[in-house]
């Protein structure tokens, strides 16, 4: 709780209930729709409108605490911004998104730059899978 309240103050929020309880539910799960946090609220009996979390998660994007995903054929995705880099892959069947780190990735993404004469700034990588048939 305490880890929540400074983390809303650093980023110029004031504490509230409503962010306090969405931020948590962030430390729980890391990647969620503005309709996975609504009904999660619901589940734990928070009088917490739709409204209300959409604009809480625009304000911690805003403020630097989310990082909104817009992935190919589905809704935005959030997640908390821990500040270290990774990339992404999304199970086309389920919507599950999985996180991964890869130094190989990495290296060859700055190599394939180089190669054409530029340094990467940022970059973004998804992979759109499907499990393997047995």
């Amino acid at each position: 709780m305490e880890q929540e309240t400074q983390e809303l103050r650093r980023a110029g929020l004031k504490v509230t209930h409503p962010r306090m309880r969405i931020l948590q539910i962030f430390e729980e799960v890391r990647h969620l729709t503005a309709e996975d946090v609504y009904k999660r609220l619901l589940a734990s009996q928070e009088d917490i409108g739709l409204a209300t979390v959409y604009r809480v998660l625009t304000q911690f994007e805003a403020a630097g605490i989310l990082v909104k995903h817009n992935f190919e054929g589905g809704q935005a995705v959030y997640e908390l911004d821990r500040g270290k880099h990774h990339d992404h892959m999304i199970d086309v069947d389920s919507g599950k998104v999985i996180e991964f780190v890869s130094e190989e990735i990495e290296r060859l993404q700055q190599e394939i730059a180089a190669r054409h004469g530029y340094v990467i700034e940022d970059h973004s990588l998804v992979l759109y899978v499907r499990p393997k048939r047995k």
